[in-house]
């Protein structure tokens, strides 16, 4: 004789015909977000967009075979870009000093700048190339003035005994860059210094 069904509330319980359902795996606990490493401190300079001048220390000049592309933020800045023919030197001579004077600086004087564009400007043409970029710009009463001669000329180091030679230079280089090949001056805007002349 079968044993009866055991009953409930709602009648006799019916086995099921089919096997009971695993429950499904417990998820893991949601995880809390990982610590960030933290960024670098921003200074007060790069927080205003400024960068320095990449130069060596006063009188030395700098000869790389390979630098970045040039960039001039957060300062007062003039660039041109000229076609490469003979009288070229002299339109950016012009142009220069013109821009110069307008920022108020009275040092150097016409002949220094005339000296350091040409020598500039006629070391990037050489280059045979078929423009060229002039960058001016100033920080801390230094004046930077930068060519490029948008050819992959190497860079060539026998300028820098002549642009060191210019009075007020602080420092020189040349170099080769994403633009092609650069050569630039800084030229200290303060004024000469005068040996006072012993009294008779």
């Amino acid at each position: 004789m079968n044993d009866p069904l055991p009953m409930d509330d709602k009648g006799p319980k019916v086995p099921p015909t089919y096997p009971p359902r695993t429950p499904p795996p417990q998820k893991k606990p949601v995880e809390a977000p990982r610590p960030q490493p933290e960024t670098k401190p921003v200074t007060k300079q790069a927080e205003a967009g400024t960068v320095t001048l990449p130069l060596p220390g006063p009188g030395q000049a700098r000869l790389d075979t390979r630098r970045p592309r040039m960039t001039l933020r957060a300062r007062r800045a003039a660039n041109w870009a000229l076609t490469a023919y003979p009288w070229t030197a002299a339109q950016a001579v012009r142009k220069v000093t013109e821009t110069v004077r307008a920022w108020n600086y009275p040092h150097p004087d016409d002949t220094q700048l005339e000296r350091t564009v040409r020598l500039l400007v006629d070391a990037a043409t050489a280059d045979h190339g078929r423009r060229i970029s002039i960058h001016l710009a100033d920080q801390d009463d230094m004046l930077l003035i930068a060519v490029l001669s948008h050819t992959h000329a190497a860079p060539d180091a026998t300028i820098l005994a002549d642009l060191a030679a210019v009075p007020g230079t602080a420092s020189c280089g040349t170099d080769a860059s994403d633009d092609g090949r650069r050569v630039w001056a800084v030229l200290s805007t303060e004024r000469p210094h005068t040996r006072a002349t012993p009294a008779a």
